[in-house]
């Protein structure tokens, strides 16, 4: 049973849109999961405007992938080293611990995902 970064069950991240690696809605990963999507963030269009300078451009829609495009209010499985490179440049998106796996801390403090905690 997968686990969040408080020990407990992972929490559902979102079902609208479905996110997740596997697209379950949550957080899980796994040996192909390289970029390891595994922060559970609401996105805000500060992040968005950021990850597109990065070269992620998760507001745009993909039709031939089925994706529709994110919003801020959307949550979101991002990677775990972009949530962190975001932080770190002042615009990181407000996490659920819940929904966040627990090898998210490989990369990722859980003093840093509690200072960005939504609540």
């Amino acid at each position: 049973m997968a686990r969040n970064v408080l020990g407990t069950t992972l929490q559902t991240c979102s079902l609208d849109p479905v996110t997740g690696f596997t697209r379950n809605g949550c957080c899980e990963t796994g040996h192909e999961d390289e970029g390891s999507h595994t922060v559970c963030a609401q996105m805000t269009d500060e992040f968005l405007a950021f990850s597109i300078s990065c070269g992620n451009d998760l507001s745009t829609p993909r039709p031939e992938y089925g994706f529709e495009g994110l919003v801020a209010g959307d949550r979101w499985c991002v990677c775990a080293a972009r949530w962190l490179e975001a932080s770190e440049a002042g615009f990181a998106p407000p996490v659920v611990l819940e929904a966040c796996h627990e090898k998210c801390l490989e990369i990722v403090s859980l003093a840093d995902l509690k200072y960005h905690e939504l609540r």
